[in-house]
């Protein structure tokens, strides 16, 4: 899974929580939309199919917004054991469950589970998987749900930044074996940041 992170995360964080939770919507093209996309048109690389690569151009993204980008609550959960989750295909993805994320959307609290795989942790890595659902899914982002690559932080707090939510790689080719987003994952709003979907690609 791709880790992506972008410097403005910061920068627009802070300008975020100091004007009270004031709607700031970008027009520029971040980091993580300028690697995303580079990822994609390499054919080394990239998920999409042969045939797609005559066209293809640029995902399509919604509009950065600084409401979707915040810090949030984890309370870790050390004994929960590793897990078969289901995917689109007959393998299986070893996960367990590292905590329950709790934050806050316009005044509304909501919670995540947050899952590190049996792969990272054997090759050492510090990342986490956030997959979650919406009510955007089917419509304007993947049916399927979208996933979060995170960091395991040194507090109890940890950055969400829903403006860098990717489809899972079986969105573009269904040769691609990804997770399944736990139904419990699923947040009864509409989180407009991050990756759309096309089906043309």
């Amino acid at each position: 899974m791709l880790q992506f992170r972008f410097i403005i995360s910061l920068l627009t964080g802070i300008l975020f929580f100091s004007c009270n939770e004031k709607k700031i919507v970008h027009t520029y093209e971040s980091d993580f939309e300028k690697e995303l996309n580079a990822f994609f048109k390499d054919v080394t690389t990239s998920p999409l199919k042969p045939d797609d690569f005559k066209s293809f151009q640029s995902l399509p993204f919604f509009p950065l917004d600084s409401n979707f980008m915040f810090l949030a609550t984890l309370k870790k959960t050390p004994k929960n054991e590793f897990f078969d989750m289901k995917t689109n295909t007959n393998r299986f993805s070893k996960e367990r469950i590292f905590g329950i994320l709790t934050f806050q959307i316009r005044g509304y609290e909501y919670r995540l589970k947050i899952y590190q795989s049996k792969t990272s942790l054997s090759n050492k890595e510090k990342s986490l998987f956030l997959p979650f659902l919406d009510k955007t899914n089917g419509f304007e982002s993947y049916i399927g749900g979208r996933y979060l690559d995170l960091k395991i932080p040194n507090s109890d707090t940890i950055m969400i930044d829903f403006n860098e939510a990717y489809n899972p790689y079986c969105a573009y080719n269904e040769n691609f074996s990804c997770p399944i987003v736990p139904r419990e994952n699923f947040l009864p709003i509409k989180i407009r940041a991050g990756v759309m979907y096309d089906e043309k690609y």
